[in-house]
């Protein structure tokens, strides 16, 4: 039997869009919201590294400061949750054994046992940074994150809205993200959607299946 109907799964992501306009009473019970915070944590990454921190800002005095640098958008006040996607600044050897010591830890195997592993990772990690831009990567990685945060709310009928329109930097300066080595890449704030948004019943605009999905049976 299927976790979850194929009905049910399209029915949500058709009814999810970027909201616009959040509810602000409305807030997401602490048991759902413990459930997406688990959500982030299950996101899969390139090696597993997991090059990433999920801020959740819960002072409202401080996210009524992240408006003017949200490009005047009021969703990171008005949404029950906002999240902060950052990324670390620079990977090196160090992440790498923290991590190898994390499955040490999880799954009861020997330091020893995981050296071809390591010394991949550290390989890939210590590459020439005029070649890899190591942020560009971990960057990529933590979209996949955002993208399994949205998808695991709107399972569970909670909003979202995905928020590129802000300014980096002074995300970083009012959240204090450089003294732990992360810097903001996108945001997303969560909710309930408010009933006067006039977005929430217009009809998703996609290309045609065939304009975007091709199936290739054979060499080209």
């Amino acid at each position: 039997m299927k976790p979850i109907s194929n009905e049910l799964l399209l029915q949500q992501l058709q009814w999810r869009y970027a909201t616009k306009k959040f509810d602000s009473i409305k807030k997401i019970s602490p048991e759902d919201w413990h459930t997406l915070e688990e959500a982030l944590l299950l996101t899969p990454s390139s090696f597993g590294l997991q090059p990433w921190r999920f801020y959740v800002v819960t002072d409202p005095h401080l996210r009524q400061k992240l408006v003017p640098i949200s490009w005047g958008q009021t969703q990171v006040v008005d949404a029950s949750h906002l999240v902060v996607f950052a990324v670390k600044k620079d990977l090196t050897t160090k992440d790498v054994d923290i991590y190898l010591q994390r499955i040490v830890d999880v799954r009861k195997v020997s330091a020893d046992s995981l050296k071809t592993y390591r010394d991949m990772m550290v390989g890939f990690v210590n590459r020439p940074r005029n070649e890899f831009d190591i942020v560009a990567w971990a960057t990529r990685q933590v979209y996949i994150a955002l993208g399994n945060f949205m998808t695991s709310a709107a399972l569970l009928g909670i909003d979202t809205c995905p928020m590129e329109g802000i300014e980096p930097a002074k995300y970083d300066e009012a959240l204090g993200l450089g003294r732990d080595g992360y810097q903001t890449v996108v945001v997303c704030p969560a909710g309930y959607r408010a009933s006067d948004d006039k977005y929430a019943s217009l009809p998703k605009v996609r290309f045609k299946r065939d304009d975007v999905i091709q199936p290739l049976a054979a060499s080209r």
